[in-house]
């Protein structure tokens, strides 16, 4: 078993449910980093957190923020932050939200939507439901993807999501998509974790993440990816 690269999603995988980074996980990923294999961050969060939480954790691979919408790696892209896809549409159904959510939509929009540069977020105070509904005669509906972090709910842009992106910055590196192992917790977590040749869940991930993943850890959180690093990589 040969692991080149470890891409890990940040909440509910190497957080716990109050959003704590795990010291067990920083330790298992500092001892990966150190045996050479690096670490990509893959998360729904913006770009300044996950380049945050790279930084203090001591990972080298780049990060993927904004489920896919952004990629960036130090040395890479004369040190600039890529978007990968434009906001057109995500624009449009943010417009259209507002009409059909009024007083809702300020209630409810996540504080970091004014860094997002690809997708709109909603605290799940706000039922999937709801906005569901608001959407239903979107013009661009076909457009859009909806998911759920566990932590908040992502209009995005269909186009790209965590999968693509993160092949995109792992064939751009050399880096073959067999050899990662991918690391998640939920439902924005599929679209990598289907990209990786080691596909782990997290023993709190959902259902289905474990059910399309090669192993399902048997501790939560950081725990899990402690345990997941310790068998496979190390």
């Amino acid at each position: 078993m040969t692991i080149e690269a470890i891409a890990v999603d940040i909440d509910g995988t190497i957080t716990d449910e109050t959003r704590k980074i795990c010291i067990s996980a920083i330790e298992a990923l500092r001892k990966a980093e150190e045996a050479g294999i690096p670490t990509i961050i893959v998360t729904g969060n913006v770009v300044n957190y996950a380049y945050a939480t790279e930084v203090l954790i001591g990972c080298s691979g780049g990060l993927i923020a904004e489920n896919g919408g952004i990629v960036f790696k130090e040395g890479e892209n004369n040190n600039a932050v890529e978007t990968m896809v434009d906001r057109d549409f995500v624009t449009s159904a943010e417009e259209h939200l507002k009409e059909k959510l009024g007083d809702k939509f300020s209630q409810h929009a996540s504080h970091d939507n004014m860094y997002r540069l690809t997708e709109t977020v909603f605290y799940k105070t706000l039922p999937r439901e709801e906005l569901e509904k608001a959407l239903d005669d979107f013009e661009y509906l076909d457009q859009l993807e909806l998911y759920d972090s566990g932590f908040a709910l992502h209009v995005t842009d269909k186009r790209v999501n965590k999968g693509t992106s993160l092949r995109y910055l792992c064939e751009r590196n050399g880096i073959n998509m067999d050899n990662v192992m991918g690391i998640g917790d939920s439902e924005n977590d599929q679209d990598f974790l289907k990209e990786t040749g080691y596909k782990i869940a997290v023993g709190n991930a959902d259902d289905e993440l474990k059910e399309i993943s090669t192993y399902a850890c048997e501790k939560n959180f950081g725990d899990g990816v402690a345990e997941a690093i310790e068998k496979f990589a190390l």
